[in-house]
């Protein structure tokens, strides 16, 4: 009972600090020094400084900003010009045409990104006015880019996994390399509902494009060279153990720098602009961790995430049970938090129910960004919603209709990854001296 009565409070101080515009990171902050006064001994001020140095001082966690960079410089480039051009000649003979291309061009730029938001801004910026004027359907356009901005979450790099693997203190290759296959079986599946959609409408599905030889083909390709050697860079090195997730990071600006010069876009401006946004996004990110970090201490001390697991195995329920349980409730919370929130948020108490069902972290990492995924396309919070409703200029209740058929993929995907764990887990088990 006094668990209970602990939890009450806790949350009711969170939602108060949220509910009244406080920042995430300040309202963990707070609602942990209330805790810490009111529950412990200890003092609150030495704890929350230790707590915080502690959380911000990770080598692991500088992968981070560098990543978040290497995105903003390359949001400034033409890259989604070049893979447009790129794309367009290779996917518009397959059915649903150059609908694929943001699908595609998406699972590219998150190779390079990390960022949801910056692989919508950057695919849709190009995307979005060629494909108006070829006259395909509005919602297939809008939800399309809605549905396939979710993969920068989850093919590596991504944001979500570094801040879930330094949560957790698990590898950040490993959970990279975890983030591969399902992120492109995802892809997948929005593909296929897009050929779906070309042979059930065929109404609405434009004219097919010029044909074009496969020399011109190849010859297009040419604008995907850069960018693919970004990728081979970053990935490569990872896999192959040359480099860890942060050296890895390092290497991606690098690249990122050399082809914005080379594409004539890397200017002063776009320099110090792309710098600032990095900053910015870091910073954010930071204290939302430093709050999480201090709230996990706090809920220690009190020992309320020991009290919630024990009450969870006492229901003696099943891992897939579980799981069922937690995608309802990353679902119902993604519509009020953003996806790094709510990891950081609720691992505390989260991880030792998985760690005590027995579900391999590793695997759940990658579970965890599949449902945080949808709540980049459901409102009120829906942050990808926002981004294209900026650009396009729809409400935000037409844009989240449009995404629901690729929300409903994404559940398909969990019952994926469930049935089929080796998705998730194949290739970081062929890992060997991989640095993490």
């Amino acid at each position: 009972m006094e668990h209970l009565y602990l939890t009450v409070i806790f949350l009711f101080i969170l939602f108060l600090f949220l509910g009244t515009g406080v920042w995430v990171g300040l309202a963990l902050l707070g609602v942990a020094w209330v805790g810490m006064e009111l529950f412990t001994s200890r003092p609150a001020g030495d704890a929350m400084i230790t707590t915080i140095w502690t959380a911000s001082s990770s080598w692991t966690l500088t992968a981070l900003p560098l990543f978040i960079w290497m995105g903003e410089i390359l949001f400034r480039t033409r890259l989604s010009e070049d893979m447009f051009r790129g794309l367009s000649p290779w996917l518009a003979g397959l059915p649903g045409r150059l609908l694929h291309t943001n699908i595609v061009g998406c699972t590219v730029f998150a190779a390079v990104s990390g960022s949801s938001a910056a692989t919508v801004t950057t695919v849709g910026k190009m995307s979005i006015p060629e494909l108006r004027r070829r006259k395909y359907p509005e919602r297939l356009i809008v939800g399309t880019l809605a549905g396939a901005g979710t993969l920068g979450l989850m093919i590596p790099p991504s944001l979500t996994l570094i801040v879930y693997g330094v949560t957790i203190n698990e590898s950040i290759s490993k959970l990279f390399m975890a983030g591969v296959l399902p992120g492109l079986t995802l892809g997948l599946l929005f593909m296929g509902y897009i050929a779906f959609w070309s042979f059930t409408r065929r109404d609405e599905v434009p004219p097919p494009e010029p044909a074009l030889t496969l020399a011109e083909k190849v010859r297009q390709s040419r604008f995907l060279i850069p960018v693919i050697c970004l990728i081979l860079t970053v990935l490569g090195s990872i896999y192959l153990g040359f480099a860890t997730a942060t050296e890895a990071a390092a290497f991606g600006v690098l690249g990122a720098l050399l082809l914005a010069a080379a594409q004539g876009s890397l200017t002063w401006e776009t320099f110090t602009t792309s710098l600032m946004g990095a900053t910015r996004t870091s910073c954010m990110i930071a204290l939302i961790l430093a709050g999480a970090a201090f709230l996990a201490l706090a809920m220690g001390f009190t020992g309320l995430p020991r009290a919630l697991a024990g009450w969870i195995a006492a229901m003696e329920l099943s891992p897939i049970s579980l799981i069922v349980a937690l995608t309802f409730f990353y679902i119902v919370l993604g519509c009020f938090l953003d996806g790094i929130s709510s990891v950081v948020l609720t691992m505390a108490v989260v991880e030792p129910m998985i760690r005590a069902a027995g579900i391999d972290l590793i695997w759940f990492g990658i579970f965890i960004v599949v449902v945080v995924e949808m709540a980049q396309i459901t409102p009120p919070i829906g942050f990808n919603l926002f981004v294209l409703q900026g650009m396009t200029g729809h409400e935000i209740s037409y844009i989240a209709r449009t995404a629901v058929p690729f929300f409903l993929l994404m559940c398909l995907m969990v019952v994926i990854l469930v049935m089929f764990p080796e998705l998730a887990t194949f290739l970081p088990e062929t890992m060997r001296n991989a640095p993490g």
